[in-house]
C-alpha cells in the first residue's frame, strides 16, 4: 500500500521528486567539493 501511494498520489509523486533531487544534489556538491580540494590554490606554482 505504501509503495502505490507513493507513486499513484501527487503528494507521493512530490516526494519522491524532493527524494531524487536531494540525492542528486548531495552527489553533485561530493563530487564538486571533491574536485576542488584537489586543485593547487591560484597562487602557487
Amino acid at each position: 500500500m505504501a509503495w502505490e501511494l507513493l507513486f499513484t498520489s501527487d503528494i507521493g509523486l512530490f516526494s519522491l521528486f524532493v527524494i531524487a533531487f536531494t540525492t542528486g544534489m548531495a552527489i553533485y556538491y561530493a563530487r564538486y567539493f571533491s574536485k576542488k580540494m584537489d586543485e593547487k590554490p591560484q597562487g602557487e606554482k
